[in-house]
């Protein structure tokens, strides 16, 4: 009995050991490096004890893919970054002892990382008051429009009588964003500038989806409404284009002017051919800014036009009250010859009803008399 309790106990023994030895080979110690910029791994023995990133894999434990993704992640700037795997490279710890000593390595890796991010304004938010327009709904299918115009709101002279934008550097304006979107990821602001920026490449989408970015935070934002609406106008969504220029201008503070939202309707009115009132806005566009140079050119552009253009709709619009004329010209005629063909069967039923009325009145006559 004894003996048999003996082996119970060993095996039992052997059991558990068999489970903590799992358990150690199958569980992973995660923590973070003594900067708490990096998440490594920690030995499942002893948590002080930690694994480089550059040991070889037999050296760790059994390969992770969820442990992979965490521990290529490091803190940079004020979110954390996943990096390229790294692979051991036994002779390469002095190279890169000595490339870190240096000083501009520090430099060029942030530029490196800054060059590889994707200028965007993050996931796209999922609803905005706008997105019942057809230009919005539309979005993922828009060709490449590049609007070379839109580097104006990048230079100083924006409103100006003359504007040198041959010169402007496209790169470093990228290169600004996304310093700009480091510092403060969440700015309308940054958004609108970002929106901008695609609207000058020609990626209506990316654009588009920046702008609603803004917008879902500041619906009454009159620069974005603006933007966007410049957008769609270049995609030649003109109602839509319309309908937020005209919303812009609405929540326009006083103090800004409203001269960019009436030069937008003047060019959307000139693109439609109501050229009476694109004029129209066109000039208030230059009470507001004198000597506005685009706004200049556009009307000196309509005055060169012939003054009575007829439209093709106005041509089928004449030709339809023409011929509805005829018809009831036609038709008049038609009633008339029928109305002179029953005319004597009415006379003759006149006096037939007379003639009628008189035999009864005979008949009563003579029946008084007998009845006398």
């Amino acid at each position: 009995m004894y003996r048999h309790c003996q082996n119970l106990t060993i095996f039992f023994y052997i059991l558990c050991f068999e489970v903590i030895f799992i358990n150690s080979k199958t569980s992973t110690l995660w923590k973070l490096n003594a900067d708490k910029t990096k998440i490594i791994e920690a030995s499942p023995l002893n948590p002080m004890i930690s694994y480089s990133s550059d040991m070889p894999k037999q050296d760790t434990v059994e390969n992770d893919a969820l442990f992979d993704i965490i521990t290529s992640t490091e803190h940079f700037g004020q979110s954390w970054v996943k990096q390229a795997v790294q692979y051991y490279c036994s002779n390469c710890e002095n190279e890169k002892q000595n490339m870190s000593n240096h000083p501009n390595y520090a430099v060029e890796n942030f530029k490196t990382q800054l060059n590889e991010e994707t200028l965007d304004c993050g996931k796209p938010v999922n609803f905005t008051y706008f997105d019942n327009l057809v230009g919005v709904l539309n979005r993922k299918r828009h060709p490449i429009v590049p609007e070379p115009q839109a580097i104006l709101y990048f230079t100083k002279g924006y409103g100006k009588n003359k504007i040198e934008v041959e010169e402007f550097d496209i790169d470093s304006l990228e290169k600004r964003l996304k310093k700009a979107k480091k510092e403060k990821p969440k700015s309308i602001q940054l958004y609108n500038q970002i929106g901008n920026f695609w609207r000058i490449k020609g990626d209506a989408e990316k654009a588009i989806e920046c702008f609603r970015r803004a917008l879902a935070a500041s619906p009454h934002n009159a620069e974005v409404l603006l933007n966007l609406a410049r957008v769609l106008f270049s995609l030649q969504y003109l109602d839509d284009a319309i309908y937020l220029t005209r919303r812009s201008l609405e929540v326009q503070s006083p103090e800004k002017g409203a001269w960019q939202q009436y030069f937008t309707l003047g060019e959307i009115f000139k693109a439609y051919g109501h050229y009476q009132e694109a004029t129209i806005h066109l000039r208030h566009t230059l009470e507001l800014n004198p000597g506005f140079e685009p706004a200049q050119l556009a009307l000196k552009e309509m005055e060169t036009m012939p003054a009575a253009t007829v439209h093709i709709y106005t041509v089928v619009i004449i030709a339809c009250l023409v011929l509805g004329v005829l018809l009831v010209i036609l038709s008049s005629f038609d009633t008339g010859d029928y109305s002179d063909d029953v005319k004597p069967q009415r006379h003759f039923n006149k006096a037939m009803a007379m003639r009628s009325l008189r035999g009864i009145t005979m008949t009563a006559k003579k029946s008084k008399k007998t009845s006398t």
